[in-house]
């Protein structure tokens, strides 16, 4: 009888994780025609005041732009696969989207942007960044680094100072940034069999990563002369600490179920 329980919850497990990687795959599509909208509608659109005063890069946001791009599109193509630089698909993603970048920056004079080749530039560099993390990293830990890439970036790519300029927009930026990292953290904890969140060693190992890139945001931020704000700290950290929290308790209600299961199956089939 424990060896049908056993086959069972293979099977069982197996669907699953069929049915996620089915979800995820069409949920990556999604996204991606969402975001190359969005990318087209801000491309074309005169560049907001505030943007301006905020002294943006703009090469940063091309690479972070087109890195995120990569992601999207080679994951849409190939959901499974690493870049394998022998075939054809990568260079295909490659020339599609550096095509549409060079494009792009062409008809902006449409709307009284300037063509710049440095733009141009900018957006290779982020797609063969993307690419060549890629090559190494499936999915989910090639969407941990991304993200991580995207909240170095746009930390600290503004030579004005966000926090005074927006400091609503940029507490809420550093809230949800934060909280999508470590969940994505932690999920790759769970692929990488570290799931049970029970001992310090599982909320060592939890909060070390995301603590991790805070401080070294913080840090590189202080070497470029970027001066401390508390309240993006607070709302980073207290992001962190919220989804690790909310982890740890969804395991302990997830497992409390799991028992009652095993013991009710265990009086049924005595």
């Amino acid at each position: 009888m424990d060896k049908e329980n056993s086959q069972h919850n293979k099977t069982g497990n197996s669907q699953d994780y069929s049915m996620t990687k089915f979800l995820r795959h069409r949920i990556t599509i999604i996204l991606l025609v969402l975001y190359w909208l969005t990318l087209i509608i801000l491309a074309h659109i005169p560049m907001p005041q505030y943007v301006r005063k905020a002294g943006v890069s703009d090469k940063s946001l091309h690479f972070l732009a087109y890195l995120i791009l990569t992601f999207l599109l080679w994951f849409t193509i190939r959901p499974d696969e690493k870049v394998n630089w022998r075939k054809s698909t990568v260079w295909w993603v490659f020339f599609i989207i550096t095509g549409y970048g060079a494009a792009d920056e062409v008809i902006q004079h449409l709307v009284g942007r300037t063509c710049d080749a440095m733009d141009i530039a900018a957006n290779i560099i982020g797609i063969l960044t993307g690419l060549l993390l890629l090559t190494f990293l499936t999915f989910w830990p090639a969407a941990l680094v991304v993200t991580g890439i995207v909240i170095f970036g746009i930390t600290n790519l503004l030579r004005a100072n966000l926090a005074e300029l927006l400091p609503v927009i940029n507490t809420i930026f550093h809230l949800f940034a934060y909280a999508f990292f470590t969940g994505l953290w932690l999920y790759n904890m769970h692929l990488y069999k570290h799931r049970k969140s029970s001992g310090i060693k599982w909320f060592v190992k939890a909060l070390a990563v995301p603590a991790g890139l805070l401080i070294t945001v913080k840090i590189f931020a202080a070497i470029i002369g970027r001066n401390f704000t508390a309240p993006d700290t607070i709302a980073s950290l207290g992001a962190v600490i919220a989804v690790i929290a909310a982890v740890y308790l969804w395991d302990l209600y997830i497992t409390g179920i799991d028992k009652r299961i095993v013991k009710n199956r265990r009086f049924f089939y005595h």
